[in-house]
């Protein structure tokens, strides 16, 4: 399965700068219309520059005229642009390349803003970073505190899409579990009215 590279940012450039519809887009980028709609009104994706598909080789002017003058045409990457994404199972901590190692604080910054309920350890393995940098950038003792600038890991090649995706989605199932937990342990702390009112009341 062939996949475009940084599909939120291509998404970004798209709304921005063509008539395209959602469903184009989200076609196009691997989304579904709904994010694509959410990135369109600011809701998601912030801080997500737009990266060019023209300029990338992945798109031609010509197709997005074909997208624009008619809503229901398909988008067609163009073919030698394209690039497979191999599904690589990771062990341990991702090694980062020396020349992204600088972006990790800002996307450290947007998991705290953005997901917090993703755990330390899961971004650790993830972008390849430390549990003391983490801390470092959540309590602003880093030493660049004042220009990290949450951004999505994504944008800046720390993971692919898919492997994010597949982070926040299992932090949200356990987020959804602890919180059902707690609400059946307080269901059952709560006393009846018959345990709450003198019994002489009923009579």
């Amino acid at each position: 399965m062939t996949t475009i590279l940084m599909p939120k940012a291509t998404a970004v450039w798209l709304i921005e700068n063509t008539s395209l519809g959602f469903d184009q887009i989200a076609a196009f980028c691997g989304l579904h219309p709904l994010e694509v709609q959410g990135i369109a009104n600011e809701d998601v994706a912030k801080g997500i520059r737009g990266v060019d598909p023209i300029a990338g080789g992945v798109l031609s002017r010509e197709e997005i005229g074909k997208g624009e003058a008619d809503a229901s045409h398909k988008l067609q990457a163009l073919e030698q642009k394209r690039i497979d994404l191999p599904q690589v199972k990771q062990r341990g901590a991702r090694y980062t390349p020396i020349a992204r190692r600088g972006d990790r604080p800002d996307a450290i910054q947007w998991f705290l803003k953005n997901h917090p309920e993703v755990a330390d350890s899961k971004i650790v393995k993830l972008i390849g970073t430390t549990k003391a940098t983490i801390e470092q950038v959540r309590h602003r003792t880093h030493w660049n505190s004042s220009q990290i600038k949450p951004v999505d890991p994504v944008t800046i090649g720390l993971c692919t899409q898919i492997e994010l995706d597949a982070v926040v989605a299992e932090a949200a199932a356990a987020k959804a579990r602890a919180e059902a937990r707690a609400a059946k342990a307080e269901a059952k702390t709560l006393k009846t009215p018959q345990e709450t009112v003198p019994p002489e009341t009923y009579e």
